[in-house]
């Protein structure tokens, strides 16, 4: 099969692998016919991870079922399905309490709970940037979606993006009434605005500097919010006369930077924490890292990011951090895109044959102006 794999720092190549498989009884083989680019797999594309040369990339996968194992009973071929990126086993004590993100059963990576597929740390598992895909504990992990080919943009966000976002706002502890600021207008930052409108915030900010990305949110009935024209917090203070907002989303990560281009890993927590009001929250949904030897300084490069607690700390603000558990919502946000209710294709700028997905991941990375989210069809010649 082809399938795009990680060969180094800014090198990716679609090569000839061997086909995926069914390993297990539990396992389920899925045809691609929807994976896309994650800015998470720009992590590994940078050379910021220790990803392993050779490894096949992709952790935002749908498609129709190949094949099942025989202890398969839920799933069977022709299915149409999303596959969530949390590989979970259904049984141990975090996937029971529906924290599948951090399953303790499948990833053999040292003090790692959780897995993933095509990712750093996140064990054995190849990723869906390929024509087929095998997906473990198939009857656990795997959404049906309608048969057929509607909603196909919409439902390919399901399987990360879309719940990542939501799961944004339920860490922020958002409720209905809100104001709510996002930082990044990222794929991520842009679906947890979405979600935010959805779940009934009287007013999104978002915050980025990329025009293309302002003007999505702006579609969404967000209001753009532009770092690099002046200080983000204070242009949220002046738009809530001096409050704050009631809850944030932070959607950046890691290597946030200012607008000369400069990383502060701590620069939008510090933002967050001035921009919410006093007893508000903050969900952390951008990745952080507990090992970065690139970081911009010592602290940082061992997962050490000192942010403003004391002010934190003082405003009693809370903070939800971590991995989205995509099966608490996927089902939900997916019966939201059948009604009409939801549409996170909106963010979708580009789709691609897999052949041509090496180019992409050039642009993606370079932030290209009107390279916001790339959808690529493993089955569609380029």
């Amino acid at each position: 099969m082809k399938a795009l794999v990680y060969n180094g720092p800014h090198d990716v190549s679609v090569e000839n692998v061997p086909d995926a498989r069914i390993e297990q009884p539990g396992d389920a083989l899925i045809r691609i016919t929807t994976t896309n680019i994650c800015g998470s797999d720009l992590h590994m594309y940078e050379g910021r991870t220790a990803v392993e040369q050779g490894k096949i990339l992709g952790h935002e996968n749908m498609g129709i079922v190949e094949e099942v194992g025989p202890g398969v009973t839920r799933i069977k071929a022709g299915d149409r399905v999303s596959v969530p990126f949390n590989i979970a086993c259904g049984s141990c004590r975090n996937c029971m309490g529906g924290w599948t993100a951090f399953c303790t059963r499948v990833n053999p990576t040292e003090g790692v709970d959780g897995a993933a597929y095509g990712y750093a740390n996140m064990g054995p598992y190849d990723g869906g940037q390929a024509e087929l895909l095998r997906v473990p504990y198939a009857d656990f992990n795997l959404l049906h979606l309608p048969a057929g080919e509607e909603h196909e943009n919409d439902f390919t966000m399901l399987s990360d993006i879309f719940p990542t976002g939501w799961h944004g706002t339920e860490l922020a502890g958002m409720r209905a009434g809100d104001t709510v600021a996002v930082f990044g207008a990222g794929p991520v930052g842009l679906l947890a605005a979405h979600s935010a409108m959805i779940r009934g915030a009287s007013q999104v900010f978002v915050v980025d500097k990329a025009p293309d990305r302002l003007a999505l949110a702006e579609s969404v009935g967000a209001t753009p919010v532009d770092f690099s024209a002046a200080d983000p917090v204070e242009q949220i203070l002046d738009a809530t006369h001096g409050r704050g907002v009631d809850c944030g989303v932070e959607a950046v990560g890691y290597q946030a930077h200012d607008p000369s281009g400069q990383e502060h890993p701590e620069l939008v927590l510090d933002n967050l924490v001035k921009a919410v009001r006093t007893t508000g929250g903050i969900g952390v949904v951008g990745v952080y890292v507990p090992e970065d030897p690139q970081a911009a300084d010592e602290g940082a490069k061992h997962g050490r990011v000192g942010f403003d607690y004391g002010t934190f700390f003082t405003k009693g603000q809370h903070m939800g951090t971590g991995q989205c558990p995509v099966l608490r919502y996927n089902r939900g946000l997916r019966d939201l895109i059948t009604a009409g209710r939801a549409k996170p294709s909106f963010l979708v700028s580009h789709e691609l044959g897999l052949d041509e997905a090496p180019d992409a991941y050039r642009h993606f990375d370079k932030r290209d102006d009107g390279w916001t989210k790339v959808l690529l069809h493993p089955g569609r010649a380029a």
